[in-house]
């Protein structure tokens, strides 16, 4: 068990205070708030609660469970890396991380067999993640290696300072060639996984880009501003285009289209490097179902004109 005592020094909300005092995230500990393993002057509280200087604190962080997610020798394309964190390529049909009764099989299981180390923030399932793809989105991730590597790169994508940008093949033509959906996003029902456009939700922007209209499809470059679960699948079904193969959100595909995932690639992914102080870019090309489903809609399309 590691224990921490500090004394407030100013007044701030709790879970504020000993973000920016120790090494692990807000989210990290406001959920050791809520688990009663921080008092102050002997109290259990909320994370909202407001200190007053000379307030005691006491944190206590159990020992980390032992890792019981196996090892796996299966493909990774590792992008970029270096001593702090990796960028890596995941392919469609795999999950990010282990989930309900899924131990194997995931994005987890791979890096920690090709990477050497992975930060400890995430937690046991989730080692090394930052932020996540859907089960059948393919595309970069940015992976932390160490817990300041985490720590700094959760803050870029909590103020926006992580450029993440996707292709995706539509149902239908667009009315506007570019713009931006600025609709809040939240769950439809607690026990689904299906997400919905909600006036309690959480605020959520896309811009997008038209790149090519193929008779009744539109291929378009989007560009996340937050990372809502769903969010660009969500969005473009709520304007009544659909990401073609994503049969959650009404994409269900028509005779002239043959896939076995959603039509969505984040190809391109760029930041400030937080330690290094360099910028990266990196870039995946689209998969190749995915060229060769444009390949066949663009000859069909052109001999119909």
């Amino acid at each position: 068990m590691e224990k921490h005592i500090l004394k407030a020094d100013e007044r701030k909300r709790l879970d504020l205070f000993l973000s920016q005092k120790l090494d692990y995230t807000r989210s990290y500990l406001q959920k050791l708030i809520k688990e009663g393993c921080v008092t102050v002057n002997g109290q259990i509280v909320k994370p909202s609660l407001m200190l007053a200087e000379g307030d005691l604190i006491e944190l206590q962080v159990k020992e980390p469970t032992e890792l019981s997610i196996p090892k796996e020798d299966k493909p990774l394309e590792i992008v970029y890396q270096d001593e702090y964190l990796a960028i890596v390529n995941k392919t469609a049909g795999v999950v990010v991380h282990p989930v309900g009764r899924q131990r194997e099989n995931t994005l987890v299981n791979r890096l920690l067999f090709h990477l050497k180390d992975l930060s400890a923030i995430g937690g046991v399932i989730r080692p090394g993640i930052v932020h996540r793809l859907d089960k059948d989105t393919s595309g970069l991730l940015v992976v932390a290696k160490t817990n300041e590597a985490h720590l700094k790169l959760s803050e870029l994508l909590k103020e926006h300072k992580i450029e993440r940008n996707y292709i995706t093949l539509l149902k239908g033509n667009l009315k506007d060639k570019k713009g931006a959906i600025n609709l809040p996003i939240g769950r439809m029902n607690k026990n689904e996984i299906k997400m919905g456009i909600s006036p309690s939700g959480r605020r959520a922007v896309t811009h997008y880009r038209v790149i090519e209209e193929i008779g009744p499809y539109t291929l378009v470059a989007v560009g996340l501003e937050t990372g809502r679960t769903h969010q660009i699948r969500v969005h473009f079904a709520y304007l009544g285009h659909p990401v073609v193969g994503d049969y959650l959100y009404g994409g269900e595909m028509g005779t002239d289209v043959s896939l076995t995932r959603h039509f969505l690639h984040a190809y391109e992914i760029s930041f400030f490097h937080p330690i290094i102080k360099r910028k990266i870019v990196a870039y995946a090309m689209l998969p190749e179902e995915l060229r060769e489903v444009l390949k066949e809609l663009r000859n069909k399309w052109k001999k119909k004109k």
